[in-house]
């Protein structure tokens, strides 16, 4: 990973780089003429995160663990934090007078904001990301992209199934070791860190880029009797090198967690359809590999292309995918250039 920025350690700066701040910077440097609205919503949602982030370190102590008794709309059980979380992001995104529609993994259907508070983004999401893993410990996060509404609309769910190359921001909130924000408005991916201390996200590293090959490659190989013969290939050529040393298995089982590795690192992330999921697992509109095109799909491969990376379906750039329902389903591989267009070239049959 490239783009380091070397003052992060200097617990004396006098002059830190907040994410508020790099934010206007951005406007001003690439629309002047902008109102600030975009600004406002980020800013509610990294907001949004302290909270969730603040409500996870917290859980063991205040009764937030264990099980929810209720289904989202995937089917799946709810955690505790899963329905904390939603409902944070959901009363933040709604009053912060910038959204009109939101879409959420925990929702059957769209919300679509109140007239008196109506704005003109649209904004897709997982609230919180790999949650079957929030009471073991392991790093779980919110992923989330942003769309503006379409011209003459006033809000509706056609405003979000789109093409992910339409999203004017995507990111992701990892909570984990330490709470960090990667958030992409179109012009590099960056990486922001909450510093407890002052309770901001501050500048850690900007302009990530991911290696054009990498030695780590991330799947969940319990599937590996339903894989499909060219992903099989691939991980046998992983683990069987002609050539080289062989590529170290990494799974996580969170997407944020496992991409935010993949971006740092380098190397693949894979989460391919198989006999048993002929669809793929991820939603795409919020993930990228479900049924949901928009809400981790899209917003993991934005920031993934503007670290300089590749996200496909084996067939098809993740981002040119037109969505037909709010949480379809599809493949995703992820991450170094040239380990992607290996997979690519085993789709391809060649």
């Amino acid at each position: 990973m490239t783009g380091r920025n070397p003052q992060h350690n200097d617990v004396t700066r006098t002059d830190p780089q907040t994410l508020v701040r790099w934010i206007i910077d951005q406007q001003r440097t690439s629309s002047p003429d902008a109102k600030g609205n975009l600004s406002i919503l980020l800013g509610s949602i990294s907001v949004a995160c302290k909270f969730v982030s603040s409500a996870v370190r917290k859980a063991g102590l205040a009764g937030l663990l264990g099980m929810a008794g209720s289904e989202n709309v995937q089917g799946e059980d709810q955690k505790k934090l899963d329905v904390l979380a939603n409902e944070v992001f959901i009363n933040m995104l709604a009053k912060s007078g910038q959204c009109a529609v939101i879409v959420s993994e925990e929702n059957d259907d769209p919300i679509i904001v109140e007239e008196a508070y109506r704005g003109e983004y649209c904004v897709v999401m997982d609230p919180l990301d790999g949650s079957s893993n929030i009471d073991c410990g392991v790093s779980i996060g919110t992923i989330f992209g942003i769309y503006r509404v379409q011209p003459g609309s006033s809000g509706t769910a056609e405003d979000v199934l789109r093409p992910g190359k339409e999203m004017v921001a995507a990111g992701y909130c990892m909570y984990g070791s330490n709470c960090c924000m990667v958030m992409s408005v179109g012009s590099g991916s960056s990486i922001f860190t909450l510093d407890p201390s002052i309770g901001e996200f501050v500048l850690t590293a900007s302009d990530i880029q991911i290696p054009p090959k990498g030695q780590i490659f991330s799947i969940n190989e319990g599937n590996e009797c339903f894989w499909m013969p060219e992903v099989a290939k691939y991980v046998h050529e992983c683990k069987y090198p002609a050539d080289q040393k062989p590529k170290s298995l990494r799974y996580v089982g969170s997407m944020v967690a496992d991409v935010h590795r993949t971006l740092l690192y380098g190397g693949i992330f894979l989460y391919p359809a198989d006999k048993k999921t002929k669809s793929g697992k991820l939603r795409l509109l919020y993930e990228v590999c479900d049924t949901l095109l928009g809400c981790p799909c899209f917003p993991m491969a934005f920031l993934v292309e503007q670290a300089g990376g590749v996200a496909t379906t084996g067939h098809e750039r993740i981002l040119d995918i037109m969505p037909q329902q709010i949480h379809e389903r599809k493949p995703i591989f992820l991450g170094s250039r040239e380990d992607v267009q290996r997979i690519e070239t085993l789709y391809a049959g060649e």
